[in-house]
């Protein structure tokens, strides 16, 4: 194990190349370049074997390791925001098709207006593929999930491709000291891929053919079932990760402070740093504040989430992407994970964060301050008020 401050995506990258990929394909896209980038030159310098494709667009990329994937080998890819977007029409068929493709989502806003800054819109807007995501709160946590997401994805009770989310630029763009594991530990944990089917002129099969009305739903069905029963699996490799490497890695959820606490603050990815050290003043304050970091989106850890907020009186939930006409989705959610339990916390959903707002200490504090007097479910986190809004009918 070495110590290094390095960038997260440098992080991100020689996290990956430990899992030994043999084929890696994507196409530049900020905040994701630098991870790609990191990649193609150890490929180039000879200290990684594999295959760097260049193409012409996301689709392409996506569609690259989907074919690579099917042929039994270990794949990577990476991308962002409109990119993601891009990429959506193949991810629905690396998972119908149970290849366990892994990539890294760098988390960026969605286009118009155009914004290059950090949000989750992208990695949820691709929530229903099929796709496993989990979401990384600092660049330890992002390095550690790629082995976490190969090992699980490969598993031939799951098959199913995985999602690693880190925010754009907070993590990508962040220098951070990280634990790099050696290779023999990663070799450990992650034994090499063996696929159960593969495309193979000398035994020919058939991968994502046409399923008729009488057999398209049994499909669905398994995909399903498959990613319902990570959840058993997860916690238990998060035990051999621990075993191996020294340290937690992978998990259902997380809980900070929250024996006692009456007000829970939920959320995903970089902004729990600042929920630990919100939960942190306000308890010297005497508040019996706590936070819940959700690692496991997809699938939606119910059970745990239920368990960890079973106590609380008050839950807010802050989302940093938003459903058009409904909410914010990790609100929707831990309000289901909740619905019907004798003696449920109210739940609050809130937006914030979007295109790179500020999420801080000082604004948090108001929330609190602000939730001990009424419910704010649906508000927009320190929405400006000097603008006008036009809504058009």
């Amino acid at each position: 194990m070495t110590r290094k401050l390095i960038e997260g995506s440098r992080a991100v990258a020689e996290a990956v190349a430990l899992c030994r990929p043999q084929v890696i394909s994507a196409y530049p896209i900020t905040p994701q370049t630098h991870i790609v980038a990191e990649l193609a030159d150890m490929v180039a310098e000879g200290h990684l074997r594999a295959e760097f494709v260049n193409v012409e667009s996301e689709h392409s990329a996506a569609s690259l390791v989907l074919g690579a994937s099917a042929t039994g080998v270990r794949v990577y890819t990476a991308s962002t925001s409109q990119g993601i977007l891009l990429m959506n029409e193949v991810l629905y068929n690396i998972a119908g098709m149970r290849l366990p493709v892994v990539m890294t989502c760098a988390n960026r806003a969605i286009s118009a207006p155009i914004n290059i800054w950090n949000d989750q819109q992208d990695s949820i807007s691709v929530r229903d593929t099929g796709m496993m995501q989990f979401y990384a709160e600092n660049n330890q946590e992002a390095m550690d999930l790629h082995y976490f997401a190969y090992r699980l994805a490969e598993d031939h009770r799951v098959l199913l491709p995985a999602m690693v989310c880190m925010d754009g630029f907070i993590l990508t763009h962040a220098y951070e000291s990280v634990e790099v594991p050696t290779q023999a530990q990663v070799d450990v944990f992650l034994p090499p891929y063996q696929p159960l089917y593969v495309l193979d002129p000398a035994d020919p099969i058939t991968m994502g053919t046409l399923a008729e009305p009488d057999k398209y739903l049994e499909t669905r069905y398994m995909v399903n079932a498959a990613l319902e029963k990570t959840l058993d699996l997860i916690p238990t490799f998060a035990g051999e990760f621990a075993a191996v490497f020294g340290r937690r890695g992978g998990g259902l959820v997380e809980g900070y402070r929250l024996q006692d606490a009456e007000t829970v603050i939920v959320g995903m990815g970089s902004v729990m740093s600042t929920l630990r050290e919100t939960v942190a003043a306000a308890r010297e304050r005497g508040q019996r504040v706590g936070a819940l970091k959700v690692i496991t989106y997809r699938p939606f850890p119910k059970a745990a989430v239920a368990r960890a907020l079973g106590r609380a009186k008050r839950v807010l939930v802050l989302d940093k992407a938003i459903s058009m006409g409904s909410g914010g989705p990790l609100a929707t959610e831990v309000k289901a994970a909740l619905y019907g339990r004798r003696g449920a916390p109210r739940v609050a959903g809130l937006i914030a964060g979007l295109g790179g707002r500020e999420i801080t200490v000082e604004s948090l504090e108001r929330l609190l301050a602000l939730a001990e007097k009424e419910n704010p479910d649906g508000r927009f986190l320190d929405l400006r008020t000097d603008v006008e809004m036009e809504i058009y009918a």
